[in-house]
């Protein structure tokens, strides 16, 4: 029984033994692949650290030359 992989651009089934594209179905969904990530399209999510979000702390001054 053969594994099938569905293409993550055209959510088609395909057998991945059959493409030279893996993971994708063909080349034209690997280059729609590409050129998102190149057009920046896709993005990573940015962790945000509570910490760093906190202003000025007891007393601390904005200014280091106040």
């Amino acid at each position: 029984m053969p594994t099938i992989m569905r293409c993550p651009i055209c959510e088609r089934d395909f057998d991945p033994a059959t493409s030279s594209a893996k993971p994708f179905c063909s080349d034209r969904c690997r280059t729609i692949d590409l050129g998102r990530w190149l057009g920046e399209s896709y993005q990573l999510p940015k962790v945000v650290d509570p910490e760093e979000d906190q202003g000025p702390q007891n007393g601390d001054r904005l200014d280091p030359d106040a």
